[in-house]
């Protein structure tokens, strides 16, 4: 049982330290990227407008112009393998361009990411080639490096060329100018800043796990030992009362059997502690059941043999059928399936005992008990369905709780200690099996118990 909780406790602090971790590698990982892109945008701007004083001659010689000219205001802060220089004019038509990255694209102000086709940066150098007799002639290391931008993303960064006009306060747009570069570098410092924060995390979360099992160990010992403590308690307590009772129990015994030695107006107060003191024995005897129940280790006092279930049940009907009668209930039995099951015929008969007569006792006169049994596959399946008041929706999780009581109209009945479906529980988990229960409201429950068979 502690066991699972702290496993429990364990995945819901890694779940959330995972969340923290995942938040803040997210929030880590954006904020440089776009801080990456927020410098890089700086620089073609910077680059772009280095570029600006120069758009006439190139709007005048074109490529040659670019060509010629060894000094120019924007050298300094140029890179001709991972940047370019595009010009266009007013209406978007390219005027020249310096750099070997080429974009087939019309100039949109602003910053925007594209990625280099193969195909387009041939077709682009092909026609430099066809226009430019002088392009002919480019270096092979030049070749290699077009060849490498191909599929590269690109970061441009498009500004307009305004010249002063007749009208004041009116420039007239004269053409665009756009700088690009390769984010090649920025992708490759993204991908390491990834691997570094999911390893980071990985290892976080490691040692989070090492750390965490010792700090549930620690918060669950307190209450462990807290519960152990009240369930031998329980079992003590249980065990001393047994002695009491029985001198209580053997005393009245004697009483009872001779009458005429008790007054006629304390007979029903005789018979009051009679059955006061039968029904505490009962509770004893089922606390101390559920009490070793609750061990690791459940010690049977009997063997387990093999048990023909149907049998078993059919005794059972027939032994609860006088009580049946007498509440005008209509008790059905549909025993055809045989199944045989490894168990300890006392504690299953108990098991179906309770549940059969918790099924009378919840069922209004004039209604129907049904006791069913088959076979789903490696399971002996029995069920014990009742017309009774029923179990609301939000109530069914506390069936099984120990003295529960749903609303007030289960009571608890004459002799009953409130742990019969506790105990039955108990009994079907000893034997590898569980019990569910569907209910609605005024139409009735079923009680379904699973047992492994032979």
């Amino acid at each position: 049982m502690f066991q699972g909780l702290r496993w429990r406790l364990l995945l819901s602090y890694l779940g959330i330290m995972a969340s923290i971790l995942a938040v803040f590698g997210t929030g880590v990982y954006i904020f440089f990227s776009r801080n990456l892109y927020r410098q890089l945008d700086k620089k073609l701007l910077t680059l772009a407008q280095s570029a600006a004083p120069s758009f006439a001659e190139v709007q005048r010689g074109g490529s040659n112009y670019l060509n010629q000219v060894d000094k120019v205001p924007w050298r300094d802060i140029f890179n001709r393998d991972q940047q370019s220089l595009e010009w266009f004019d007013s209406g978007g038509n390219f005027l020249g361009s310096k750099g070997l990255i080429k974009l087939n694209l019309k100039p949109k102000t602003g910053a925007y990411t594209v990625r280099l086709e193969k195909e387009t940066q041939n077709k682009l150098e092909n026609k430099e080639k066809k226009n430019d007799p002088d392009s002919k002639n480019i270096e092979t290391s030049n070749a290699d490096v077009l060849e490498d931008l191909a599929g590269v993303p690109v970061r441009t960064y498009t500004i307009s060329v305004f010249k002063d006009s007749t009208v004041p306060n009116e420039p007239t747009l004269e053409g665009y100018i756009r700088a690009s570069q390769s984010i090649e570098e920025i992708e490759s410092v993204q991908t390491q800043l990834f691997w570094v924060l999911m390893s980071g995390g990985v290892m976080t979360l490691m040692l989070s796990g090492l750390g965490g099992v010792w700090l549930t160990q620690k918060a669950i010992e307190p209450i462990e030992a807290s519960f152990f403590r009240l369930k031998q308690f329980t079992a003590d307590a249980s065990h001393e009362l047994r002695g009491p009772l029985t001198a209580i129990k053997a005393s009245i015994e004697i009483i009872q059997n001779h009458p005429e030695r008790v007054h006629p107006k304390d007979q029903k107060k005789v018979n009051a502690i009679s059955s006061a003191t039968s029904h505490m024995g009962q509770l004893i005897e089922d606390l101390l059941f559920l009490a070793r129940s609750d061990q690791t280790v459940v010690n049977l006092t009997r063997e387990k043999t093999e048990i023909c279930l149907t049998t078993l049940l059919s005794k059972l009907v027939i032994l609860n059928e006088p009580f049946a009668q007498k509440k005008k209930i209509e008790l059905q039995s549909h025993l055809v399936t045989k199944i045989t099951v490894l168990g300890d015929r006392v504690q299953l008969t108990r098991l179906f005992s309770n549940l059969i007569q918790n099924a009378l006792q919840y069922t209004p006169e004039g209604g129907i008990v049904s006791v069913y049994i088959n076979k789903d596959n490696r399971l002996g399946v029995v069920s014990i369905r009742d017309t009774g008041i029923g179990i609301s929706t939000e109530q069914l999780p506390h069936v099984f709780d120990r003295f529960w009581r749903a609303n007030k109209a289960r009571t608890r009945r004459e002799g009953g200690t409130g742990l019969g479906l506790a105990i039955a529980e108990a009994i079907a988990k000893n034997h590898g099996g569980k019990i569910v229960v569907t209910s609605k409201p005024d139409v009735g429950s079923c009680f379904q118990v699973r047992l492994p068979i032979l």
